[in-house]
């Protein structure tokens, strides 16, 4: 009767594990460039003295979504999306580099590109700076431009390049910050191959109404879980009380 106890258990707290998940790609299903985690379960057996007789189901996230998310026009020259596969390149709060599909750009007070959560946007030569009194425009290509509004000329510089990437996403790993990364440690090289579309921005692709779903079957697996462990409870006291009849 122990075993039931202990897979009952097991699979009841991994499938909290799953649903929280499910829950954070929900939660995100608004936040741009946001790539949907992959939950499964896979059978762990117990290992111990004797035959492994007790099989465990133990929640796994193998990976992310890499399915492209919608693409909405915002008419902000800002804003990039990334058309097919690719990333931009980004600098971490650490100093290294990660990749990102969230292309709502902006300015920094220091004139610096970032991201709009705030990270500092990688051109081909480091990060890129915006001069002062100018508009921002982004090429297909990723290349960046200023226009100075003050000139009568409207005179156009040439500021960098975006860092577009484009790596074997089966190489790649996802942090807790959303951020891809390789997972050998080492940078990702540009690809000119990758091209942006100005003026629009790539919704997350999490489906809502999907995620909604898997929670409701989730919840409803959890508590199959937790009525097995009743089932148990109430054997046990049934058997007590036969064997204190029985003395």
């Amino acid at each position: 009767m122990d075993r039931l106890i202990y897979v009952a258990m097991t699979g009841a707290q991994q499938l909290l594990e799953k649903q929280a998940v499910a829950a954070h790609n929900l939660a995100n299903a608004s936040t741009s460039g946001f790539k949907a985690d992959i939950s499964a379960f896979r059978a762990v057996p117990m290992i111990g003295p004797g035959q492994p007789t007790r099989t465990y189901a133990v929640e796994t996230t193998p990976g992310a979504d890499f399915t492209p998310g919608p693409v909405v026009a915002t008419g902000r020259n800002m804003d990039v999306a990334i058309n097919g596969d690719g990333f931009l390149a980004v600098q971490t709060k650490a100093g290294g580099e990660a990749y990102s599909r969230a292309g709502g750009l902006k300015v920094s007070p220091d004139g610096e590109l970032q991201t709009g959560s705030g990270l500092t946007v990688l051109g081909d030569g480091g990060p890129i700076s915006i001069p002062e009194n100018t508009t921002v425009a982004i090429g297909s290509d990723g290349t960046v431009s200023a226009v100075d509004m003050s000139s009568p000329g409207k005179n156009v510089t040439t500021l960098g390049k975006l860092k577009l990437v484009n790596p074997d996403t089966r190489q790649m790993v996802k942090g807790g910050d959303g951020l891809f990364r390789m997972k050998s440690g080492a940078d990702a090289d540009g690809d000119d191959t990758v091209t942006v579309t100005s003026g629009a921005i790539e919704s997350s692709n999490v489906n809502a109404v999907s995620a909604m779903v898997d929670m409701i079957d989730l919840a409803r697996q959890f508590d199959m879980q937790m009525k097995a462990l009743t089932t148990v409870d109430q054997n046990e006291q049934h058997a007590s009380q036969l064997l204190a009849n029985l003395s």
